[in-house]
């Protein structure tokens, strides 16, 4: 059904217990590949061990590179985008589907819904804490109660677990290495598929996946995305998020161009901040 692409940086535990995840709660078998970042505490060894399909860098590339890499092997229609510390709930691959199917193009955006043990204001995240590490892992309460909440789908889409068509991935040209190692590659790559003319960015309720949050993008050199963002696109990534994607609202369907004057307004001030940079 899916290509699952994960780029992994010295994670072992987490990387185990989310292919494990996939594994045991998917509907589907899928193609999982692996980006394997330095991989010194045996992430090498044991991938190797299990046979999956992977590509190895010596250093940490940083997820735009690593995810590119891993596209050109897809061998399925549909290309999911996920983190090596998530963990992918029962049906999580099921309700995904369906919605892929509902929407009758390969013109879309799709996300998972996380689940996430710290409140970080963010609306399209249900904030269940079962467990911030992997040694404190409450995995057989989140089975219990997963889909205990009335969160409804929401626009928005562009964080992982994502997934896009094969075709419209290579279209855009995949994530830019120019945000590399990946602070905001995933609201450009959403501006990406709005440019190919994708309105259908859907964060899907029923689909679960519990993030354990910032276990490698806590350790790395961070670059400057939200300036990247505005410099490349001459927008920051709130007016995009607020005006066009209309993140963390009820999902009512495709969206439609917003206003043009309050757009207007937005990229004026956009330009005056450019300048004064």
């Amino acid at each position: 059904m899916f290509t699952i692409l994960i780029p992994t940086w010295n994670n072992l535990e987490y990387l185990q217990l989310c292919i494990d995840s996939i594994v045991k709660n998917s509907k589907w078998k899928h193609q999982i590949l692996i980006h394997i970042n330095d991989g010194m505490d045996g992430t090498l060894d044991w991938v190797q061990s299990q046979g999956y399909q992977y590509t190895h860098s010596e250093q940490n590339i940083g997820i735009c590179k690593a995810v590119n890499g891993l596209a050109i092997w897809a061998d399925k229609d549909y290309i999911v985008y996920m983190n090596d510390d998530m963990y992918t709930c029962p049906d999580w691959d099921t309700h995904l589907a369906e919605a892929i199917q509902s929407v009758r193009t390969n013109c879309f955006m799709l996300s998972a819904t996380m689940i996430e043990p710290n409140d970080t204001g963010n609306p399209c995240v249900v904030v269940k804490d079962f467990g911030r590490d992997i040694e404190n892992f409450q995995e057989t309460m989140l089975l219990k109660s997963y889909n205990q909440d009335d969160h409804q789908d929401w626009s928005g889409s562009a964080w992982p677990p994502t997934v896009v068509h094969r075709n419209y991935w290579h279209l855009v040209g995949g994530y830019s290495i120019e945000f590399s190692p990946g602070m905001s590659s995933d609201d450009d790559f959403a501006k990406k598929m709005w440019e190919a003319g994708c309105r259908i960015f859907r964060g899907i309720a029923k689909s679960k996946v519990y993030h354990f949050q910032t276990k490698s993008t806590g350790r790395i050199v961070k670059n400057d995305g939200r300036r990247q963002f505005l410099m490349k696109w001459g927008m920051n990534q709130s007016t995009f998020n607020r005006l066009y994607l209309r993140r963390g609202e009820k999902y009512k369907g495709p969206l439609e161009e917003p206003d043009k004057r309050t757009v207007d307004r937005e990229l004026l001030r956009a330009r005056w901040k450019i300048r004064l940079m």
